[in-house]
């Protein structure tokens, strides 16, 4: 495997950040993780603006243009062969500085990017449904880390995904300080009643995902009712759907939170059309 790592691509066992880099030390860096369709980098604009973005946050220069960490992607997915079925991490670190916090003692950042293949959950739930807890660790303020910032520190991330391995299941919920539900460890939710689909609110201390965006798009072009608003755990119980959205994940339906059936125990006909309106996307190349 090849990896692209500073400007030139190297033997995946070559590319080494080294034990002074802040990334590995504080988690002090960024982060896109990108889906690849017929040999195409999906949304590749609004990832690599979204890492600039966040990168802008924590005042790190990234040390290459946008163009050129794209073409950079391209030409990583060309040397592993890679044009269907892909996925991409794109990471900036801070690069390596001194056992102290200070961020502006660092030499020139990392960047590097890696092109593998994924499958975040078997077939059988896309068909079936997943089952999910609501975990008792609790989503981050963005008011302690801004939630548009998609950084190295994912701690929050896995102590709630540990909760969900923990209770057998592949996923948790996670609740934001007021007690509404915000994201998944990794993905967006989304729950549907009475044929309205509701999510988070950027304000719910979420992460705007990239996918979440386009299926809210799809959910437009269908004439589906729409809304971003607070989503309490007494709705999303009554919910007549519940489904995830992500870039690794596409779209999956919950049929389970807490052992509390969702609806009639299976993906809800909202859930399906969306899924599907996905998949047509996908294989339209109109992106």
């Amino acid at each position: 495997m090849k990896v692209w790592f500073n400007g030139q691509l190297v033997d995946a066992d070559d590319a080494r950040v080294g034990v002074w880099d802040h990334g590995l030390l504080y988690g002090d860096g960024v982060f896109e993780g990108i889906r690849v369709y017929n040999g195409r980098v999906f949304q590749c604009q609004a990832h690599v603006d979204r890492l600039y973005d966040s990168a802008r946050h924590l005042r790190l220069a990234i040390p290459y243009t946008k163009q050129e960490l794209t073409d950079a992607m391209v030409e990583t997915l060309a040397a592993n062969g890679i044009d269907a079925g892909g996925y991409i991490r794109l990471v900036v670190t801070r690069g390596a500085g001194t056992l102290g916090l200070h961020p502006f003692k660092c030499a020139e950042p990392n960047t590097f990017i890696i092109a593998d293949q994924i499958a975040l959950y078997p077939d059988e739930m896309y068909r079936d449904g997943m089952a999910v807890i609501i975990a008792k660790t609790v989503r981050r303020s963005g008011r302690v880390i801004p939630s548009v910032v998609k950084s190295l520190n994912y701690l929050n991330n896995i102590l709630a995904k540990i909760e969900a391995i923990d209770a057998g299941v592949a996923e948790a919920i996670m609740l934001n300080e007021a007690g509404t539900v915000a994201e998944c460890t990794g993905d967006n939710l989304f729950i549907v009643s009475d044929g309205a689909v509701t999510t988070p609110p950027p304000g719910a201390s979420i992460l705007v995902g990239i996918t979440r965006g386009v299926v809210m798009d799809l959910a437009r072009r269908a004439g589906i009712p729409l809304a971003e608003a607070d989503i309490t755990v007494e709705q999303l119980y009554a919910a007549d759907e519940c489904f995830l959205t992500g870039t690794a994940a596409e779209v999956i339906a919950v049929t389970k939170v807490d052992g509390h059936t969702i609806g009639g125990g299976k993906p809800g006909p909202v859930t399906q059309k969306l899924l599907s309106a996905f998949r047509d996307y996908i294989a339209s190349g109109d992106w």
